[in-house]
């Protein structure tokens, strides 16, 4: 018996020295594509460091001189607007858009997940029908419709419908993880006298937390990066987003000013990259709990 174990314990080991180099290998390659795909970000980041005459020279790599003047100068920003300001009207947006879809679509979601009404599919269809329809679609009425309400150039058509309920995606990811949720939980629940309110406040939404925090996660990248929408609404240069603010770095007719572009480009990823990191266990259970489960 005791040899048996041994020739046993021999053949695992020569099997993990054969498969070890092909790991070595499978790991060598995913570590170069990953280094590949970052390469445009490693450049803009090491570009920031530069001065601008060197930045599209064709040289080196690596910046022949560290200097932390573009930072300095793209935080001073342009006509007496520092760029702080920006990132501060980003941080307004972005948080009430958050508030705003996980008020309105976890809302929205419970409807469609737990509670029974007339047209209650038809409605679920046609909700999963605006997924479709391309943004470009609406564009015009939604403009047309904000500027007759005189909404233009205010931080109203950026955030006044994320409580409307108008993102078909987290509708449908927070519905499908709440139809995960037991349905004995609520019977509990309603047995101990919570009504449709109580349940959705202090049951469901706690047990949904995964979904509401991917909803969290996606808006504020989606809304921190969105600069289309922040042009077409926002005129005045105080309103300015960080995504509209760094347009301003980038003249068609004149000089570009690249080194503050790329310093402030690295500045405004900052936040993204400490979401993620703080919330990918989050990000990732409530998108596979969602997508499986539902």
């Amino acid at each position: 018996m005791k040899q048996i174990n041994i020739n046993v314990a021999a053949e695992n080991k020569t099997r993990k020295v054969r498969i070890k180099p092909a790991r070595i290998l499978l790991h060598a390659v995913i570590i170069s594509l990953g280094l590949l795909m970052l390469y445009p970000l490693i450049w803009m980041v090491l570009s920031s460091f530069k001065e601008n005459t060197e930045i599209f020279q064709g040289g080196s790599f690596w910046p022949k001189s560290f200097t932390l003047e573009n930072y300095i100068q793209g935080w001073t920003g342009l006509s007496g607007i520092t760029f702080g300001k920006f990132f501060l009207n980003s941080l307004f947006v972005v948080g009430v858009a958050i508030i705003g879809n996980v008020l309105s679509c976890s809302m929205a979601a419970y409807a469609f997940a737990r509670l029974d009404f007339t047209f209650k599919k038809i409605l679920f269809a046609i909700m999963l029908v605006t997924l479709m329809l391309p943004f470009h679609v609406t564009v015009i009425p939604q403009y047309i419709m904000f500027n007759k309400l005189e909404w233009i150039n205010t931080y109203l058509p950026l955030t006044l419908p994320k409580f409307l309920a108008t993102e078909g995606f987290f509708i449908f990811l927070i519905v499908q993880f709440m139809r995960s949720i037991p349905r004995e939980l609520e019977e509990a629940a309603e047995m101990d006298g919570c009504g449709p309110i109580k349940m959705y406040w202090f049951l469901i939404m706690p047990l949904s937390l995964p979904a509401l925090i991917t909803t969290m996660i996606f808006t504020f990248i989606w809304t921190w990066n969105d600069f289309f929408t922040q042009l077409l609404y926002l005129s005045d240069m105080e309103k300015f987003t960080v995504a509209v603010g760094l347009r301003m770095f980038v003249d068609a007719m004149g000089e570009s000013s690249w080194g503050a572009l790329f310093a402030m480009s690295t500045l405004s990823l900052i936040p993204l990259f400490i979401i993620f990191i703080f919330f990918q266990k989050y990000l990732i259970e409530g998108i596979t709990t969602g997508g499986v489960k539902g």
